[in-house]
This record gives C-alpha cells, structure tokens and sequence, in this order.
C-alpha cells in the first residue's frame, strides 16, 4: 500500500503561481511513476504531467512550459510548480503513484486549485 497526501492549493489570481506537493509513505520502493491529474469542473480527469523513474517527464499540452514537475526521492515527495496560471486551470488536482504509466495506480485525496481572473 501507498499513501499520497497533497498540499499547496488555494486561491491564486491569473498569472499568478503555486506549487503542489505530494509526500508518499508505504510501499514507495516499488513506484516508477508518479504523476499529476486534475478534473475540472464538468470535465473528465486528464493527465497533467508525470515523472518515470524520477527522470523522463510527460506534459499536457496545455500545460507545457508553465508547469514544471520534479520528485525528491529523499523526501519521498514529488511537486507541481505551476507559474502563469489561468482560469482555466481551475480544477481539483490529484497526486498518483503507480508501478507503470499504465496502471491505475494510487491516488491522493485532491486538492482544490482556483484561478481567479
């Protein structure tokens, strides 16, 4: 078992940034993959970013060159930095940790990010 536990949320105006945060605890020497998912509201949950092996990294398009994705594996944690944030991604967003991109994987509880304009 893993445990994901999110922090870094909030209300932030457009343009502005925040970082998330996702320390994991357990079972973590078996996780290759960690990664970013938000659902807006409406919406279906789509993949933000991921890191494989604490190297290659994967974005949306729609977030590539604002957000930045990295783990530290002596803290056991992997952050989100995401800078000139818009309305659009307003959304609530979840912390993943699974053995392979392609697995469902474990899931943090989500944390609300809202982009005023």
């Amino acid at each position: 078992q893993v445990q994901l536990v999110e922090s870094g949320g909030g209300l932030v105006q457009a343009g502005g940034s925040l970082r998330l945060s996702c320390a994991a605890s357990g079972s973590i020497s078996m996780i290759n993959v960690m990664g970013w998912y938000r659902r807006a509201p409406g919406k279906q949950r789509e993949l933000v970013a991921n890191i494989i092996s604490g190297a290659s990294t994967k974005y949306a398009d729609s977030v590539k060159g604002r957000f930045t994705i990295s783990r530290d594996n002596a803290k056991n944690t992997v952050y989100l930095q995401m800078n000139s944030l818009k309305p659009e991604d307003t959304a609530v967003y979840y912390c993943n940790a699974a053995r392979a991109s392609n697995e469902y994987g474990y899931w943090g509880q989500g944390i609300q990010v809202t982009v005023s304009s």
